[in-house]
This record gives C-alpha cells, sequence and structure tokens, in this order.
C-alpha cells in the first residue's frame, strides 16, 4: 500500500500543476450555470473576512463529514488494538482510507462543489480532482479489506493470491482513473466503475466468509459476514431511493434528503458496527488454528 500512497500523491500533485484542464473540459449533464447549481439544491453562505463563501447542501455535507470522521476513528482504534494481527493493521488502513474518500466526496460532491466545479466558469464542469482522488482511496480501501481478510480467513497460497488480487486490483483501477483524468474519459472516472471493481471483492467475502461459518461456526465469520450484508442493504436502500425519486418529490416540498444521505447514514451505522463487533473479533488465521 505504500508505494500505492506514493503514486497517488504524485498524481494529485500532477493534477494541481496542470490545473486540472483535463477533467475542466467534462461538462456537467445536462448544461447547467452557475446560478442554476444553486437553484437545485440547499446552499448556505459563510463570510470569511472579505470573502463569502457558498456551502451548498449543508445538511448533507454534515452527515458525509460526520462520516468521515467516525470512520477515521474507527480506524485508529483497529490500530490501537491490532497486538500482533496484521489483519487488525489493514483493516485500520482501510477505514482510514475510507475516512479520508469520505471527506474528499463530501467537500467536492457537496459542500464546495459551488466553489470547485461552478465559480468563474460559463457552465459548471462534471467533476474535479478531489472527487478523483476519492474513487482512487475509496478502491484502495476495498482492496486493503481484502488484503485484511486474506491475513484473517487464510494462509499459504490462498492468502498470497487474495493478496494479488488486491495489489492487481488497485493497480490497474488507479491505471484507468489516471486514463480517465488525463484523456479525459468519463466512465473511467465514474461512480459507476468504481462499483464495477469493488463488487467482486464483495463476492469473494462472501463467498469465504460464508463457507468458514458454515464449516466451524466461528464467531469472526458470523461478525464479517454482518459487514458484508449490512453494505449490501446500503448500496440496495441508496439506488432503491434513487430510482424511486424520493429526493425530487422531497426537495418539490422544501425538504432535503437525497440518496445520498441515505447512503451515508447507513454508512456511519456500518461503521460503529465494524469498530464495535468486528475490531474485538478479527485474528490473524494460523497453521495452528486451522
Amino acid at each position: 500500500m505504500k508505494k500505492g500512497f506514493q503514486y497517488v500523491f504524485a498524481w494529485s500533485s500532477m493534477v494541481a500543476l496542470t490545473g486540472c484542464s483535463a477533467l475542466e473540459s467534462i461538462p456537467y449533464s445536462p448544461s447547467t450555470s452557475p446560478e442554476a447549481w444553486l437553484t437545485m439544491q440547499p446552499y448556505a453562505e459563510i463570510q470569511i473576512a472579505s470573502e463569502t463563501i457558498l456551502v451548498v447542501q449543508p445538511s448533507t455535507s454534515a452527515i458525509v463529514y460526520l462520516l468521515g470522521v467516525v470512520t477515521i476513528l474507527a480506524g485508529l482504534y483497529f490500530f490501537k488494538i491490532r497486538g500482533a494481527e496484521k489483519s487488525r493493521v489493514w483493516w485500520g488502513i482501510a477505514l482510514l482510507l475510507w475516512g479520508v474518500g469520505a471527506l474528499f466526496a463530501g467537500s467536492s460532491y457537496e459542500a464546495f462543489s459551488y466553489q470547485l466545479k461552478c465559480a468563474g466558469w460559463e457552465l459548471c464542469t462534471w467533476t474535479h480532482w478531489l472527487e478523483v482522488a476519492y474513487l482512487i482511496v475509496s478502491l484502495g480501501s476495498v482492496d486493503a479489506m481484502m488484503v485484511a481478510e486474506a491475513y484473517a480467513c487464510t494462509i499459504g497460497k490462498w492468502r498470497k493470491w487474495l493478496i494479488r488480487f488486491a495489489w492487481g486490483s488497485f493497480s490497474l483501477y488507479l491505471l484507468l482513473v489516471l486514463v480517465g483524468s488525463f484523456v479525459p474519459v468519463k466512465f473511467l472516472i465514474s461512480f459507476e466503475m468504481l462499483l464495477l471493481f469493488a463488487a467482486p471483492n464483495v463476492v469473494i467475502f462472501l463467498i469465504l466468509n460464508g463457507r468458514r461459518y458454515r464449516q466451524s461456526r466461528g464467531r469472526m465469520d458470523l461478525a464479517l459476514l454482518g459487514v458484508w450484508g449490512w453494505l449490501i442493504v446500503t448500496i440496495s436502500a441508496y439506488f432503491l431511493y434513487y430510482v424511486l425519486g424520493i429526493s425530487e418529490t422531497l426537495w418539490a416540498r422544501g425538504i432535503w434528503f437525497t440518496e445520498n444521505d441515505v447512503l451515508h447514514i447507513f454508512l456511519i451505522i456500518w461503521m460503529v458496527y465494524i469498530a464495535v463487533v468486528v475490531a474485538p473479533a478479527v485474528k490473524d488465521e494460523s497453521i495452528s488454528s486451522v
């Protein structure tokens, strides 16, 4: 993961130096002016010295920032109780990455979206480098979970293969995201692309912990099955809320509560569960325990 951090840092620096011109060439669809952007969602004005900063979707921003803080704290808790367990270390890394990603996402998708993607432009742009960084660290988080699973649930060649799979998945995704950012290719830097890469991990987690629990009825595998089951429920709730168009219905009545709020609230519950239930239960698999 150390090399992954170096790649992300180098890429982020390059983007900052080039002014993100490739990303800024992707227009928001449908075409939206800065003025129209502010009519689509609630916002608040904050005065700092002589500068006025518009905070878009204040309630949603608060929820996603809370998710980021809770997740980072959960990650630090794994480090605190890690002992000699590599699986806990990698869970800690996974949650720290997820928490940082949530802060990136909350800043660019919600809180400062107007400043980052609309202010000073004739038409708003579709994305920003903070969103691309969010995609990268989010997939890095899921692949770090794969390494944690490898240490907790496998030994020998299976552990090696799962760790190689995690690194291979992250490396390929990083390459595709960089291509998508600099060419640019919209799909390669989309949330849907992130889900395509993350989904196989979740399937592997379910099969691995499901088989182990069926064989030994272990507390750790039951706790981990709860992790993956709740994640599936969370994503399903997000898409169901989106497909039903509940956000638009509520906003027409002056109530702002979107599918993103549903996602983030469910994820906060998920992170609390991981810290309270999974952290004390997870430990490395060893030959002597098989």
